[in-house]
């Protein structure tokens, strides 16, 4: 069960991820036993000559960081071959966190769907991997 536990993370944690928009690119680490990303790359790193910021945070000691390395899924938990789930998603556009599954739907493709409460309740994106 370990080296399942752990091929499978390699596999997302190997090379970089595009959103839906291709406008960002993120990374999945191992963080302990939990599996977490971060972005990396901004098609639009900078807004008006300066670094984009999390503006919508709403804690204001983070809304003054940078978008560039911000962890948005944090916490995931493997549940099976292609599932990770009890992790969280945070959308820096509306600057609010939600409950999140990560579905590997095949090699290159991962399903993320936030929600609040039921999993029912919620919307899905797409990431697509960049590199490997």
């Amino acid at each position: 069960m370990a080296i399942s536990f752990i091929s499978n993370a390699q596999k997302l944690t190997e090379g970089t991820w595009f959103n839906e928009e291709k406008t960002s690119r993120v990374q999945f680490y191992m963080d302990g036993d939990k599996l977490s990303c971060k972005i990396v790359w901004l098609k639009e790193p900078n807004e008006n000559g300066k670094p984009r910021l999390d503006a919508k945070n709403p804690k204001a000691s983070l809304a003054t960081k940078p978008l560039m390395g911000l962890v948005f899924l944090k916490g995931f938990e493997k549940e099976d071959e292609n599932t990770w789930e009890e992790g969280t998603i945070y959308d820096p556009r509306n600057g609010k966190t939600y409950s999140c599954t990560i579905t590997e739907v095949s090699t290159e493709k991962l399903e993320v769907r936030g929600y609040i409460g039921f999993s029912l309740l919620g919307r899905t994106s797409h990431l697509i991997r960049a590199t490997r």
